[in-house]
């Protein structure tokens, strides 16, 4: 699957909207990416999950972990398509951690899968309850990186597709110094 061909995908469901929006990390942007809406018809979901699966075929991973809520659907489809299990890191006090019963061993191979990548954030912070807990997590993965490959979540990062998409503090955003109101379209409520 090719970079131009995801961002069509995008943009032919509806899941690339235009205008002023407050992402989870509170940054403002032009572009969102709603992957819940991309990823709604499985057909969709098992071809990008295919797509991120074959990146990884021949790394003998054992697990996939992704951040909840973002991350469930398509971690969860590459987890299938490589016949691997499936975890996933929510917040708990506003820190990353494995809850549900999930547990990992001294050195199991993690590969974490993420919708988007825009900061990094939910990305490092799962990588980090991953390594607390004693597993090797070998990369991570998402369907589009929204920095531009400039976000560093301190393993290598595959994804297939790549946008540089500014993203901007408040005070930063001419959208709102020229008055448009921002909306916030995300899983988490997020202020300005």
């Amino acid at each position: 699957m090719r970079d131009e061909q995801v961002i069509q995908k995008f943009k032919d469901t509806g899941a690339l909207l235009e205008g002023h929006f407050v992402l989870s990390s509170r940054l403002h942007s032009s572009i969102y990416l709603q992957c819940a809406i991309a990823l709604q018809q499985t057909k969709d979901a098992i071809d990008f999950g295919a797509a991120l699966a074959a990146r990884f075929q021949d790394r003998e991973i054992e697990t996939i972990a992704s951040p909840a809520i973002g991350g469930i659907v398509i971690g969860y489809e590459v987890a299938r398509q490589l016949g691997a299990r499936f975890i996933w890191t929510e917040r708990e006090q506003g820190r990353m951690t494995l809850r549900r019963g999930f547990t990992v061993r001294k050195g199991e191979r993690i590969l974490v899968v993420e919708d988007v990548i825009t900061t990094g954030g939910s990305t490092r912070d799962t990588i980090a309850a991953l390594h607390a807990a004693g597993s090797n997590v070998v990369g991570a993965a998402s369907i589009i990186d929204r920095s531009g490959g400039k976000a560093d979540v301190g393993v290598p990062l595959f994804s297939l597709a790549s946008l540089n998409v500014p993203s901007l503090n408040s005070s930063d955003c001419q959208l709102c110094r020229d008055g448009k109101p921002a909306s916030k379209p995300g899983s988490r409520r997020a202020s300005s």
